[in-house]
């Protein structure tokens, strides 16, 4: 039962790190404007956006001067999350 506990926090841990690096992606790509009809950036749209806009709502303040630090918050709260799971 042990080791069954390890592998899904270690399968936990991986999908919260590929999702922090998509986030990373993503805000990247929104400085450069790359082409929306390109697959590639539709699925970053589609993975990241729901989740940024779901912070922009709940926290109006990430949005500052035009600047949106929602991509900061998930990340610092993916991080958070991770060090929590990976403390057992």
């Amino acid at each position: 039962m042990n080791a069954l506990f390890y592998a899904v926090l270690q399968t936990l841990h991986t999908v919260i790190n590929l999702y922090i690096w998509i986030v990373i992606i993503a805000a990247l790509l929104s400085f450069v404007r790359p082409d929306p009809r390109n697959p590639v950036v539709q699925i970053l749209y589609r993975l990241t956006e729901p989740v940024f806009q779901w912070i922009r709502n709940k926290l109006p303040f990430v949005v500052i001067s035009g600047i949106d630090l929602s991509p900061l918050i998930i990340i610092l709260g993916l991080q958070f999350i991770d060090n929590l799971i990976m403390a057992y």
